[in-house]
C-alpha cells in the first residue's frame, strides 16, 4: 500500500468513527458524562487507537466531548448556561429561516412542511411522544434546508450537534400539554410562510424556540442535585 492510499484509507475510517460517535451521542445512547474508551473504541471498530485518537479530538472541536488530559474523555455535559446560549442562537437562525422561507414562494418543503404537520396531528392525538419528537427534528430540519442558505444551514447544524437536540427535545415535550401547544406553534409558523409574511414568521418561529427552551429548563433538574446523565450548573 503506498503512502497515498494508506493515508486516505485512515482518513476514511476516521471519517466512519466520527460519524459512528457523534449519532450515539446526538441521538442520546451515550448519556452526557459517559466515559469514551479509545482502546474499547478500537476493539469496536477493528482499528489502532490512531483513528480513534484523532475521531474524539474532532468530536472535542464540535463540542461533543470533553478530553481531559491524564483522566479520559467523556461526553459533554452542557451546563444550563450553554444550553441557554445556544437556543439563543437557535432561537436566532431558525427566525431567520422563517423568513427566507416565506420569501422563496411555494418551494416543495411547504409541502413537505404541510404533510409533516398532518402527521404531527395524529401523533400528538395518539400522544406519541416519540414519535412527535422525531417529527419535530424533523420540522426543523425542513425549515433550514428550505431556506435554501448554505451558510445559515452549516452553523446550524454545528448547533445542533452541541445541543445533542434529539435528545433534549423530549424532555420538553415531556412536560404538561407541551406536545399540543408546539403542534400549534409550528401550524401558525407554517400559516405565515405559506402567506409570506416573513417578519411575522421570523417572530413567531423565535417565540416558538423560546417557549422550548422554557419548557426544557423546566424539565432539567434544579441546581444541586443533578441526577447522572444530566446537565450540569
Amino acid at each position: 500500500m503506498t503512502e497515498a492510499t494508506g493515508g486516505s484509507a485512515n482518513s476514511s475510517i476516521q471519517a466512519t468513527v466520527i460519524a459512528e460517535m457523534r449519532g450515539r451521542i446526538i441521538s442520546g445512547e451515550i448519556e452526557p458524562g459517559g466515559p469514551l474508551s479509545e482502546l474499547a473504541l478500537a476493539e469496536e471498530f477493528g482499528v489502532s487507537r490512531t483513528p480513534v485518537r484523532e475521531a474524539l479530538k474532532q468530536l472535542q472541536t464540535e463540542g461533543l466531548v470533553e478530553i481531559r488530559p491524564r483522566v479520559g474523555t467523556f461526553v459533554t455535559t452542557p451546563s444550563r448556561r450553554e444550553i441557554t446560549e445556544l437556543f439563543e442562537m437557535k432561537e436566532l437562525l431558525e427566525g431567520a429561516a422563517a423568513r427566507l422561507l416565506a420569501q422563496r414562494g411555494r418551494v416543495p418543503e411547504i409541502d413537505r412542511l404541510q404533510e409533516n404537520l398532518e402527521e404531527a396531528d395524529a401523533a400528538v392525538a395518539r400522544d406519541d411522544r416519540e414519535h412527535y419528537a422525531e417529527l419535530v427534528g424533523e420540522f426543523h430540519d425542513l425549515l433550514i434546508t428550505g431556506a435554501d442558505n448554505n451558510k445559515l444551514e452549516a452553523h446550524y447544524r454545528m448547533l445542533m450537534n452541541q445541543l445533542a437536540y434529539s435528545r433534549l427535545v423530549k424532555t420538553s415535550l415531556n412536560q404538561p400539554g407541551r406536545p399540543l401547544q408546539s403542534d400549534r406553534e409550528h401550524h401558525l409558523v407554517v400559516e405565515l410562510i405559506v402567506e409570506k409574511d416573513g417578519d411575522s414568521a421570523e417572530q413567531v418561529m423565535r417565540e416558538h424556540v423560546r417557549a422550548s427552551r422554557r419548557a426544557l429548563m423546566a424539565g432539567l433538574p434544579t441546581p444541586g442535585s443533578p441526577p447522572p446523565g444530566t446537565a450540569r450548573d
